[in-house]
């Protein structure tokens, strides 16, 4: 099976980010996620963190993953394409009339020209479409639908399309899934434009192809500064249900051979987010919605698509409130989240502090110190061949690898605590007071709701999961020493047992 995840503007960037999340922590499978991003706006500032996140997983999956993996830590492969952009191979102002040669028109093709007139105005015709479509899904259509996935003449087109047609040749299903905003310019233009012309060059073999499509309708909303026009060429908030209605009625009526699975998720309460044109001070924080999001991604690529199969809703329990049983598949995606938080967190409280200590004050101090140091790191001494394979924990390798962990662990941090800090939401998933700065004393108070027996809570502490990192867990597989071994046996030891 070959799988596909386009992002389309900031929107799709931030499903996408959610994605990589989730993938990281073992809730997708072994099968590789392909990843392309559809941006006009190329340093759109939600984009950049996301890639930025993708950079991050490939560095750490390269470290911990061997030949084989047994545990869900970083399983799932990603890849990106080359960032699409609609201006990017252009010297021609990045505006409507230059990108359709309007004057070309209006002297050669007078009745084009006119009817250009009557689609667009000057302001449409002329606006600056660096920062992307300004909430204008007309004008980002018609940009769109100039791909030609039949001519191949551009990347990342090219490979795309290669890749789709030598899966299809090796008799595996491949899944396509588009993700953005329905209410938006970026989003709103792309999803129903992409999704036909990807729908239209593999006409006759939807059998082997399946494309999905994750909408996003209005769930953040913000007001533009003092002093800006209100009725000035960018994205409205106001515009934002007119919008979406009027795209899900083309939905109903137009597009549906387009798609084999549709996705819409939606909040009533809306986010407030800082006021942006574009660029890289579009950057909003993770949003709660966007790991509802990944888990529809989940669904669609872990689960056969069956377009006789009813209309399926789900909902919370309570309005302005999310728990676990409000978690869809509960039964296996909360364990995972539960364990890597539960790792990330231990990781930084504990596990990094001492690492530095032993940097700065020696090996020695570290052997005498931290119990667990020589079972991961060469000794500075040591009997017969007794730690002679292990690597120096001194090496830039090792010391790089840590970097790396740490990253990973910091960010994925950040990602849950901006999920648990929506406006007007009570996200009752963790405590999440500490999640940015990790106290040893809160581990086994992480999870709300965590229905232990209190024996085996006040059992549950850092220091005794520093006590089996003596030992356990046996058979860690390769590669289990330096770092890298040191972080896969925290990751297993994190887990809950009930």
């Amino acid at each position: 099976m070959s799988l596909y995840l386009i992002g389309i503007g900031g929107t799709g960037s931030k499903c996408i980010e959610a994605v990589i999340q989730l993938a990281a922590i073992g809730l997708f499978s072994n099968t590789p996620i392909k990843v392309l991003f559809i941006d006009p706006d190329e340093s759109n500032g939600n984009l950049e963190r996301s890639q930025n996140f993708l950079k991050l997983h490939q560095k750490c999956s390269e470290i911990i993953n061997g030949e084989k993996q047994s545990y869900s830590w970083m399983k799932t492969p990603i890849s990106a394409f080359e960032l699409w952009s609609p201006f990017a191979k252009t010297s021609i102002n990045k505006n409507l009339s230059s990108f359709f040669n309007y004057n070309n028109l209006k002297q050669n093709y007078q009745e084009l020209g006119n009817l250009f007139d009557a689609l667009y105005t000057t302001e449409e015709r002329t606006v600056d479409l660096d920062v992307g479509f300004r909430g204008r899904p007309a004008i980002g259509s018609a940009v769109m639908s100039q791909v030609n996935l039949n001519s191949l003449d551009d990347e990342p087109w090219r490979s795309l399309i290669n890749q789709i047609e030598a899966g299809m040749g090796g008799g595996s299903e491949t899944k396509i899934l588009l993700c953005g905003s329905i209410f938006g310019g970026t989003g709103a233009s792309g999803l129903p434009t992409i999704g036909s012309l990807l729908a239209n060059k593999f006409k006759g073999k939807r059998d082997k192809v399946k494309i999905g499509c994750l909408f996003m309708l209005p769930y953040f909303g913000f007001s533009p500064p003092a002093g800006e026009d209100p009725d000035g060429f960018y994205a409205q908030f106001d515009l934002f249900l007119l919008n979406t209605e009027a795209a899900l009625r083309y939905y109903q009526t137009q597009a549906k051979e387009i798609f084999d699975a549709v996705y819409l998720l939606g909040n009533q309460n809306y986010t407030q987010v800082k006021f942006s044109i574009g660029k890289n001070t579009q950057r909003n924080d993770p949003h709660f919605l966007e790991l509802y999001g990944a888990l529809a991604a989940r669904q669609f690529f872990l689960s056969p698509c069956n377009i006789d199969r009813p209309v399926s809703l789900i909902g919370r329990h309570t309005l302005g409130k999310v728990t676990w049983k409000d978690i869809p598949d509960r039964s296996v995606v909360q364990p995972e989240i539960v364990n890597a938080t539960r790792f990330a967190y231990a990781w930084l409280a504990s596990t990094l502090p001492e690492l530095q200590t032993a940097k700065e004050r020696g090996i020695p101090w570290a052997q005498r110190n931290i119990p667990w140091f020589s079972r991961f790191f060469r000794p500075q001494s040591f009997m017969g061949n007794a730690g002679k394979d292990l690597p120096e924990f001194s090496d830039s390798k090792e010391q790089n690898a840590i970097d790396i962990v740490t990253k990973w662990c910091q960010q994925y941090l950040a990602w849950l605590h901006s999920i648990h800090q929506c406006e007007g939401e009570d996200i009752e998933l963790f405590n999440s007071n500490s999640l940015l700065t990790p106290k040893i004393e809160m581990f086994s108070n992480l999870v709300i709701g965590d229905s232990r027996d209190k024996s085996k809570k006040i059992q549950d502490t850092i220091s005794e999961l520093n006590v089996k990192l003596i030992s356990q867990p046996k058979n860690l597989e390769e590669p289990n020493q330096g770092a890298a071994g040191l972080a896969k046996a925290i990751y297993i030891l994190s887990r809950i047992s009930n």
